[in-house]
Parts: C-alpha cells; structure tokens; sequence
C-alpha cells in the first residue's frame, strides 16, 4: 500500500482513503439496518390468512334466489337463465350497498351420471356469462353448489353419488379456477342433509379436496351437516386445507321467520301474524285461534323461549366462541324472514337484530334473498323495487329514509 501511495498526489491519496472507507462501511451500515429491525420480515402467508384476508370480500351479502336454483325443470330455459337477473338488477344491488351475492346453482344443470366430467356446455356458457356481469359491477361472488333435497338425500348412503359429485365438483372447479381468487368463492354444498354428522365430515373433505385439486388458489366455503344449523357447526373439526371460510344459516326460532310457508315443517302453513319479540302474554292471546295440535305447541313454545334481542345475540355468540376456539373465519350466508303472512315491524327487528349480532362478533353475512319471498326488494308491475325499511334494517342504503317511511308508516319506531 505504502508503495502505491507513494506514487500518487496527495489528491489521489484522499481519494483512495475515500474509496475504500465507503467499500468497508457500506456493508456494515446494511447489516445494522437488517440487524436492527427483524420485525419487517415479510409476513409469511399461509392458506389460514388468506382466508381470514378474504373474509374482508363478504362482509354484507345478498341470495340470487330462484335464478340457477329452486325452480321446476321447465324454468331452466335459457330465456329463464338470461332475463331472471339483468345487469339493471346487480346494478341495484350493488347500489344498495351490498358487497357480494351468494350465487346458488343446481348441480343437476350441468351434469348427469354417467360422466360427471362432461358439463353441459350451454349451461356453462350461462353460468360464464352471469359471473362476469355480476364481477364487472364490483361485486364479489359465492358460487354456491345448491341442489334439489332429493340429489342432496343420496348423499346419506350412496357411496357413487358422492364420488360422481366429487369429480364434477372438481371438473367445475378447473373450470372455475380462471376466475379471481379475490372475488370468487366456492361454497361445497347448501344445507347438507346428511344425518349423520360424522358421515358428513368425510364427505365434505372429499368435496373440498376435488375442489381444491381444481382450483388451487380459491377459498372454499365450509359447513356443518343437516340443514347448516349452528347445532351442527358446533360437531364440526376443521378441514386440514387451511384456506376456508365456514358458515351457518340462521332462521330462528322458525316459528316465526317461517310462519305461513307452505314447505318444510308441516305446522308453519298454520301460523300467522306472529309477532316478534315474543313472551307469554303477547302469544297467548293468539293460541284459541291455532286448531292444528303441533302449531299451536309450537307458537306456545316460541312465547315461553322468550325470543328478543338478547336470545339472537347469545345463540350467535356459540357459533362466534366455535370459531374463535379453532381460528377460522365464519360467516352466516343465509338469514331472513318470509314475508308473506308476517307482521312488516316484527321482521324488521328480527332482521336488525339478528345482523347487529352477526357483525358484532365480526361474522361476515348473505341475506335470503334478493327479490322473492323474503326480499330485500319486491316485484311491482314487472320492475323490482328495493325496500327502504329492509335496508334500514340491514344497514344499508338510505337507512334515514328507511327509518322515516317505517315510523311513518308502521308506527313502530325501531330499536
């Protein structure tokens, strides 16, 4: 060195100093820094947190009822599939203040048994069609896997129908998997009928295995058996694939949110004008005028239980402690209350708080439905028209307005 500087100006000699002091220096600066702040390590990304990020995508849902699901076979035409929903109706929805649809289709649209890998091409060139008018307006999508209770009954004992639905499920996932992992989720299959819970939890895991071998980045949506209840939630261990929300449906005490309907328990056809809340002295008045023995049983059960504000808040809560005991994201993708025979204040403020209690505990929520029996909107003379009370309800849209026309209307000022 010594040699070297001796052959150069004083300058030169500052200059070389210069040099090699930043050559020395600038990798001691660098380790300091990375040495110093070991906390701004990129977070490592597992399939658990890309659900839990993805929950954020299904806050406040609405059902497409009755479009690819629901209807008698001759309502599947492709006129059906085309004009039931309209880019003028996902308009609305998303004007309402919704920020995804659970999009429920019937399995049997697109395959039959012999070979499950063989979609239906027009139905898919439907389904193609309506998932990008829905996604171009904003809106995320549940593609909800939702058939008839007879496809869904084979399920309890047929080994072939549930290998036969694994492989389309798989077949339609790869179709899917094109589709925005951000915005599209793929939701195993709506209110299982299986009885046997433990029967049930080998089969979603078939399910959601042929799911995820299809679409590798997209998050499923998982349930408990027999009807989605929360009772069935509570039986249920988490899928070993990490990347998946789960739900719930809640309707109760059906007594009420399902009083007139002419389906499901025998004794609900029987009732109407059954308020809500309820306790002993509202219901009583009403029991001489119900002649059917299990109605009558019933509405008298729904007095004693008690049902208001608070009951809705402690049955959610079990289904928000499950889910913070095994570190899943949940959400409740079905709720709501037929409208036909039941008093408009009554469903209002079972609506408002049964999604107060929901979004207190954090759960992610799809309202049943968009514009049928349990509306968000109505149908009047060929045009669907949104229902200001029901968005008050739920939150949305011009909830003052709402809150005017209800008070107004009903005389019942809301809670």
């Amino acid at each position: 060195m010594a040699l070297i500087l001796s052959r150069v100006n004083s300058k030169d000699v500052n200059k070389i100093f210069a040099v090699l002091l930043f050559a020395l220096v600038l990798p001691l600066v660098s380790l300091g820094h990375n040495a110093s702040t070991p906390s701004e390590s990129k977070t490592v990304v597992t399939p658990k947190s890309v659900a839990r990020a993805r929950l954020g995508q299904l806050r406040r849902g609405i059902n497409l009822s009755h479009w690819f699901s629901q209807s008698p076979g001759k309502y599947y035409s492709q006129q059906h599939l085309s004009k039931f929903m309209t880019a003028k109706d996902i308009a609305l929805i998303k004007k309402i203040g919704f920020d995804h649809v659970r999009f429920p289709i019937n399995a049997r649209l697109f395959y039959s048994d012999p070979d499950p890998t063989h979609l239906d091409s027009a139905f898919v060139a439907s389904l193609d069609a309506s998932l990008d008018m829905i996604l171009a307006s904003g809106l995320s999508v549940i593609v909800d896997m939702h058939p008839d209770d007879d496809f869904k009954v084979k399920f309890r004992a047929d080994d072939k129908h549930v290998e036969a639905f694994a492989i389309f499920w798989q077949t339609l996932a790869t179709h899917l998997s094109r589709r925005d992992p951000e915005h599209v989720f793929l939701e195993i299959l709506n209110e299982p009928m299986v009885e046997d819970s433990y029967r049930w939890t080998g089969i979603q895991a078939r399910l959601a295995a042929a799911i995820r071998k299809g679409a590798p980045r997209h998050t499923i949506i998982a349930t408990g058996g027999r009807w989605s209840s929360i009772e069935q939630l509570l039986l249920l261990e988490p899928l070993a694939d990490g990347n998946v929300i789960y739900t719930f449906h809640f309707y109760e005490p059906h007594t009420f949110t399902h009083q007139s309907a002419t389906w499901g328990a025998e004794y609900w056809q029987y009732l109407k004008n059954i308020p809500y809340p309820s306790n002993p002295e509202v219901i009583s008045p009403l029991l001489p005028a119900i002649d059917q023995p299990s109605a009558r049983a019933a509405l008298k059960d729904y007095g004693e239980v008690r049902w208001d504000a608070s009951k809705v808040e402690r049955t959610i809560e079990v289904a928000a402690d499950w889910a913070r005991k095994h570190d899943v994201p949940l959400i409740c993708n079905e709720f709501g209350v037929y409208r036909a025979q039941t008093p408009e204040c009554s469903r209002l403020h079972w609506l408002k708080d049964v999604r107060t209690a929901l979004e207190r505990h954090g759960i992610g929520w799809a309202m049943w439905d968009y514009a049928d029996g349990f509306g968000v909107a109505v149908r009047k003379n060929g045009e669907v028209v949104s229902d200001l009370q029901t968005e008050y309800a739920l939150g949305l849209g011009k909830a003052d307005v709402g809150k005017q026309r209800l008070e107004a209307s009903e005389g019942c000022a809301m809670r």
